[in-house]
């Protein structure tokens, strides 16, 4: 049997390709299983750093964006780990492509259009989600309504329909290790015996596992940090599109369509128009027991106030007042790096205890600066593979 503790993209995906091949699997899940349309009630709240992060079945992936961007794909390979051929399944089997115009909303449009005025290259964002079930309504980030959108829970329910067996809000709370080798966890509901363990509790959760277990991780904290630059354009109704529907790519930060409250709070929502501006921060910050540190370099300033800039001529030149722009503080959006590759894990995911393997964003060596979701299945699947030849 082998223990996964965590069920979003890669302990889903792991217990998925281990279920199909034959294994038993115990799926150790924290939160609860929840409907796509009520991910948003998973949130987790962060007092100390604002990332942006939910426990439920399925984890993070139900209130993502559903972008599929290839992301450190050539910066594994220097690491030994090669994931090319699982990303090019993994995109086969997702259908990832671009949205058809019809789900273009307007706002999106205007910015698409004014970004090209001014010398800048823009592409639709490649999606995981079925145009013939979206309709758009601007909730991806809340949970799909109409399940539209691929998710960690349809693996999940590959993986129990192939035998594997979901436990739901049970807290992993120590590895049992016995002569340097795992041989179970200890949980909230009871302790479970095995010599194979892979944590996929993700980047704030799995250090804090392996920190108990004696293992020196939770530094290199990075959360590719973003901002909201938004402004006023009365009417757009972008509030109710497809969010992040185009990409645009500069160095060290990328810009989507996103809309955020957070902007004007007191404003109808209808009104707002805004865009992404994300960059992959350096691993600057650290997970403790108690606390998440994270602090942003000069680097990290100088790109998101940059991006901002362009990000404020886009909107300027879409319509948007300019007297209105006004910029969110920053959040995280992808937090990993805490059980790195060449620190805390070798080519193989597995840490210096034998048996005990990370699945998750915990082991990426440098920030990504765009969705990792692709990147953390492809791993996973790998993983998986290497499991299976050493059982």
């Amino acid at each position: 049997m082998v223990l996964v503790v965590g069920s979003g993209a890669g302990g889903a995906t792991l217990a998925r390709e281990l279920a199909i091949r034959g294994i038993d699997v115990t799926v150790i899940e924290r939160g609860p299983c929840v409907k796509d349309s009520d991910a948003f009630l998973c949130y987790d709240e962060a007092p100390d750093v604002d990332i942006l992060r939910t426990s439920c079945a399925g984890g993070s992936t139900l209130v993502a964006a559903g972008n599929a961007v290839r992301v450190l794909e050539n910066t594994l390979k220097d690491y030994g780990v090669d994931i090319t051929e699982d990303l090019h399944a993994i995109e086969a089997e997702l259908r990832v492509g671009e949205l058809p115009d019809t789900h273009t909303g307007r706002g999106t449009a205007l910015i698409m259009d004014a970004a090209e005025s001014l010398g800048l290259d823009v592409r639709k964002m490649p999606k995981f989600i079925d145009p013939d079930k979206c309709r758009p309504c601007g909730k991806c980030s809340f949970g799909c309504p109409r399940a539209a959108k691929w998710s960690a829970r349809r693996f999940l329910d590959e993986a129990v329909e192939h035998g594997a067996v979901l436990i739901e809000e049970t807290e992993a709370k120590n590895i049992i290790v016995r002569n340097g080798s795992v041989s179970g966890l200890k949980t909230s509901r009871g302790d479970f015996h095995d010599e194979t363990v892979v944590l996929a509790a993700g980047a704030i959760e799995t250090p804090r596992i392996l920190m108990r277990a004696g293992i020196d991780a939770g530094n290199g904290l990075f959360m590719d940090t973003f901002v909201t630059v938004g402004g006023i354009l009365e009417g757009v109704g972008f509030c109710d599109e497809v969010q992040m529907n185009a990409l645009i790519e500069l160095d060290g930060v990328i810009l989507s369509p996103h809309f955020s409250t957070l902007l004007f709070p007191e404003d109808d929502r209808r009104n707002i128009l805004g865009i992404m501006v994300k960059i992959a921060d350096e691993r600057s910050g650290r997970v403790e027991a108690d606390r998440i540190v994270k602090h942003h370099t000069v680097r990290d300033i100088s790109l998101l106030s940059g991006g901002a800039a362009i990000a404020g001529s886009i909107l300027s030149r879409a319509g948007v007042g300019a007297g209105t722009l006004r910029s969110t503080g920053p959040r995280g959006a992808h937090p990993g790096g805490t059980a790195s590759l060449g620190e805390v894990v070798d080519e193989n995911l597995e840490t210096s205890i034998e048996g005990l393997f990370v699945a998750d964003a915990s082991v990426l060596p440098e920030a990504p600066g765009a969705p990792p979701i692709l990147t953390i299945m492809a791993l996973a699947r790998r993983l998986a593979r290497h499991i299976v030849s050493v059982l």
